[in-house]
């Protein structure tokens, strides 16, 4: 059967989950998570390191098996009918899933062919994203020869070869340069706008706010947050005013100065010699801080107030950063 078609999934939800769970001995990987995804949007599932995204995706995915709960993915149970659902979800992983030996246009059209495509019908679409993503030069070179930006395009392209109805796409731009990953963002909205719904994770806050309609934040396997990513940064409220210093030994003095004026945890970076805080009255904060700084005599390189991020909503609500998730 040619499933090159694509997107003809018309259900309310394109993915839903609910009490999904996995443990790896002692490690629980997901503690029942809950989630569901209306048809033609973007769900950007975000958490730091260990929160259980991967394993998530790998379940709704049918490369794992839950050790409890469901899932459907168009319509399809994932544990009662996983060949089924392979045939209507694209997937690209962390990792890129190619063959090394055969050139872009041989991996692709394998990827065609797997998915029930035509060969000529496969070759034709292993063409245009080959153009699509920048590839033509190299389209007839084995992928051993290739940077790691390049294989990861290839592996992105496999993802979309046959026009699945649903889009899985774990950390999809790591290793991309800007440019490419740019690409990749208006390639996701030309499908979703198409209908196809995406599964994405990411450690790119900015990817997240570019391209989901909604968000899920996971935290040690449980969904702790869900919204838009204007009402999770209304959630934690406020403004925060960042502090950058001239010397990193008085970043522990600031944040005595700080504490006071705080409305939620204060985050310091040695790196960037920074101290940032959530403050509810920010102009007035401001004032009485600058205020302390020069009766302190610290030194700043510069001060300011700004609205809150989703790397501060993350901060807020797991007390990490976001990192590239190993589990």
């Amino acid at each position: 059967m040619d499933n090159s078609s694509g997107n003809n999934y018309v259900g309310e939800f394109a993915v839903e989950a609910s009490g999904l769970s996995k443990h790896y001995g002692d490690v629980v990987a997901l503690d029942g998570l809950e989630l569901s995804v209306p048809t033609g949007t973007v769900l950007g599932l975000l958490g730091p390191n260990g929160a259980g995204k991967t394993t998530a995706v790998s379940i709704l995915t049918t490369l794992i098996a839950p050790d409890g709960g469901t899932a459907r993915v168009a319509g399809v149970d994932v544990i009662k009918e996983p060949q089924r659902v392979r045939s209507l979800i694209g997937l690209s992983g962390q990792y890129a899933a190619v063959d090394e030996h055969l050139t872009a246009t041989e991996n692709l059209e394998m990827i065609g062919c797997l998915y029930g495509m035509r060969r000529p019908a496969a070759r034709k679409k292993a063409s245009e994203l080959i153009e699509r993503f920048r590839l033509s030069d190299s389209a007839h070179r084995p992928l051993k020869t290739f940077s790691g930006g390049m294989r990861r395009r290839i592996d992105l392209a496999g993802a979309l070869l046959a026009d699945p109805p649903v889009l899985f796409l774990d950390e999809p731009t790591t290793g991309l340069d800007p440019r490419s990953r740019g690409e990749l963002w208006d390639v996701i909205r030309e499908r979703v706008e198409a209908g196809t719904t995406v599964v994405l994770t990411t450690q790119y806050l900015e990817e997240a706010d570019q391209l989901a309609h909604d968000i899920v934040v996971i935290d040690h396997g449980r969904a702790i947050a869900r919204g838009t990513s204007q009402e999770l940064k209304r959630r934690i409220g406020g403004e925060h005013l960042d502090i950058h210093l001239a010397l990193l030994t008085d970043i522990s003095r600031v944040e005595a100065i700080v504490r006071p004026f705080a409305i939620g945890a204060i985050r310091t970076d040695d790196q960037e010699v920074l101290v940032s805080i959530p403050v509810s009255k920010g102009i007035e904060a401001l004032g009485s801080v600058m205020a302390e700084l020069s009766v302190q005599n610290i030194e700043i390189v510069d001060i300011g107030l700004r609205r809150p991020t989703l790397d501060d909503v993350f901060m807020e609500l797991t007390g990490h950063k976001t990192q590239e998730e190993q589990t």
